[in-house]
């Protein structure tokens, strides 16, 4: 055990979202934790069930499977209030954020490492645009035959704030949850400190890059390093601009703060589609951010008090 984690400090890992999760809590003994921390996981693994596009039965695939038909798929109000942030995001990032261009992975491959031919990214350039959504009410529909949504834009990250909100409920008041990156703290540890955690170097998998300190909020990071190839001496990664279909090459990683991890994230992934408008984007929404552009220079910033990144040797 680490000598400056106490007896009372239990971590349970877990896999959800195709990713290595961990929840870690403090102050109680281990059966009362581990109670809280079920609760939480289940929470996760409810809205894995809910919103994966990987399963038939999900929301997602109902609405998707009725692409191109004349027929409305109505939502509860969960999803709704999910879609209506999709819509948001939309807005105001002048269409960057875009839950219909996950259609683009059928051009590119990223375990192949190969480019997509360009006619086949062109090819489905036209099932891509959030506006092209019939979105009223509680009911959606998408016009187009092939057209697809997907929440894994936010999914994790919502995810994290809703097992934190369980463990809030139940009564917990020091830990963390952490999505395989998508971090919502709960509050500080149980002496009051708080919680430590590491960015990730965009260009060594076993190094961090930078950390923060945080007792409340969340921390989420986007990078051109989590899924990519290099063709050419290019690196190509998997976060693609719903308007060329193309991956976006500004920035190796941005790592935001926000209250929650659900604008933590849409943040980070905001500002990473943005390339040269990004710093002037999230400081135009009050948050707290480190940049690491493609010569791996630090870009900081922070607001008012809230805490701020400490950055090591980039190289």
């Amino acid at each position: 055990m680490d000598p400056e984690v106490p007896a009372d400090s239990f971590g349970f890992e877990f896999q959800a979202m195709s990713s290595a999760c961990e929840i870690r809590l403090e102050g109680d003994s281990g059966s009362v934790l581990a109670d809280a921390a079920r609760l939480a996981i289940d929470e996760v693994l409810r809205i894995e069930r809910k919103y994966s596009r990987y399963r038939d039965d999900s929301v997602v695939a109902a609405i998707n499977a009725a692409a191109g038909s004349a027929r409305e798929v109505e939502v509860d109000a969960e999803t709704k209030s999910l879609l209506d942030f999709a819509a948001e995001l939309h807005d105001m990032s002048d269409g960057v954020f875009d839950i219909t261009s996950g259609v683009l992975r059928r051009a590119w491959d990223f375990r192949a490492a190969r480019l997509p031919e360009p006619e086949a990214v062109a090819k489905l350039m036209p099932l891509i645009g959030w506006p092209k959504v019939s979105w009223r009410g509680d009911r959606i529909r998408l016009p187009h035959a092939g057209m697809e949504v997907d929440f894994g834009g936010f999914g994790k990250e919502y995810a994290a704030d809703r097992a934190m909100t369980a463990l809030a409920a139940a009564g917990h008041r020091h830990g963390y949850v952490n999505l395989g990156g998508d971090i919502r703290v709960l509050g500080p540890r149980a002496d009051g400190r708080p919680w430590r955690f590491g960015i990730q170097h965009p260009r060594a998998d076993s190094r961090t890059i930078a950390s923060i300190e945080l007792a409340d909020g969340a921390l989420a990071t986007s990078g051109d390093y989590e899924r990519h190839f290099v063709v050419g001496g290019r690196r190509y990664c998997h976060l693609l601009d719903p308007r060329t279909g193309w991956p976006v090459d500004a920035w190796a990683s941005i790592s935001v703060v926000a209250p929650a991890c659900v604008a933590a994230g849409a943040l980070s992934t905001i500002a990473m589609l943005s390339a040269d408008r990004a710093l002037d984007f999230l400081k135009s929404q009050r948050a707290g951010y480190l940049a690491i552009d493609a010569a791996l220079q630090p870009h900081r910033h922070a607001v008012g008090d809230a805490p701020r990144f400490i950055v090591e040797a980039t190289r």
